[in-house]
């Protein structure tokens, strides 16, 4: 008896071989898509009804989520009024193994009627829908791997592989970069991933700061009003020459309140700059075996901008 291990690796197996073909049978047309998403001056309408449809809201998720401005559009619904979410300027993009499904067959002719480029993915060349099309992108015509033939397996996965390699084409022509990623992906543990230190720095009236001369009777009250456990120490010209933590108390705790913060505080300390990734931030702190970091800006004076803390990671999730 095939045990499920057996059928699960020949599934994939079978998946994996119309990858292959898929990508042996890459020719100009990829580029001809590519460039024609390029030009759309408008956005990038996906369709494509059952299995196709649900493999369309996810490249129209992935080409929003990367640069490319995109939304998918249900083709029964499009018959009912939401063609009008077209306009000149857009590009289609319509899935359909077949080539032949007839719920498409408004929005292509939608398409032709008023000159909107479109792009067709289907395993048939001699389709409806590819012979309709400005750019035909044709699927191998590649087994199923359900073994009866009927099941939508490899042919979905090929388009998926498909839409994902249009994405990553557009997005690596424009030079798309974490920091713009982020921008989309605000959220989760991806958006904490790629929080920068100004987005998560206490900045203004809440930066514990203290001037080199004033007496640690001031330094201890600045401390525990901002309650971060630390103090920086600044210049007249409001760069930052050190700060005072708790160890540099208990170092200092005989004849402590005769002091001042320059003679107690520690020079030069590790900071970070506003830019950095929060995440670079926690692994400086973790290295260091310290809680906090002072935010200067590295090109510029070393006036204390900001201080991010260990306890602000861990709340949106680094650490």
């Amino acid at each position: 008896m095939t045990s499920f291990q057996d059928i699960a690796r020949r599934v994939i197996a079978v998946e994996q071989d119309g990858l292959s073909q898929l990508a042996a049978g890459l020719d100009d047309s990829f580029d001809r898509a590519v460039e024609t998403l390029l030009n759309a001056t408008g956005r990038v309408i996906i369709s494509g009804m059952g299995k196709s449809g649900h493999i369309a809201r996810k490249m129209a998720a992935t080409f929003a989520s990367t640069g490319t401005p995109a939304h998918f559009v249900h083709p029964a619904e499009a018959s009912h009024g939401d063609l009008g979410m077209m306009a000149q300027g857009d590009v289609a993009l319509v899935l359909s193994n077949s080539g032949e499904t007839p719920e498409l067959a408004d929005m292509v002719a939608y398409t032709r009627r008023f000159n909107i480029p479109l792009i067709g993915v289907a395993s048939r060349p001699d389709s409806t829908l590819l012979k309709q099309s400005d750019v035909a992108l044709v699927l191998p015509r590649a087994e199923e791997a359900c073994g009866s033939g009927i099941v939508p397996t490899t042919s979905t996965t090929m388009t998926l592989a498909l839409g994902d390699a249009l994405a990553v084409a557009l997005m690596e022509h424009r030079a798309f970069t974490p920091e713009n990623f982020r921008d989309f992906h605000p959220g989760g543990k991806l958006g904490a991933r790629l929080s920068k230190v100004r987005d998560l720095m206490h900045a203004g009236t809440a930066l514990p700061t203290i001037p080199t001369t004033a007496p640690m009777s001031d330094t201890l009250i600045e401390i525990s009003q901002k309650g971060f456990g630390v103090a920086g120490v600044t210049r007249p010209d409001g760069t930052l020459a050190g700060i005072i933590t708790d160890g540099d108390l208990r170092r200092n705790m005989d004849g402590l309140l005769d002091l001042n913060a320059e003679q107690v505080m520690t020079a030069d300390p590790t900071t970070i700059g506003p830019d950095a990734l929060a995440e670079e931030a926690v692994a400086v702190m973790n290295a260091r075996k310290i809680t906090c970091l002072f935010v200067v800006d590295p090109n510029g004076p070393a006036t204390a901008q900001g201080l991010l803390h260990i306890h602000d990671c861990l709340r949106v999730g680094l650490g």
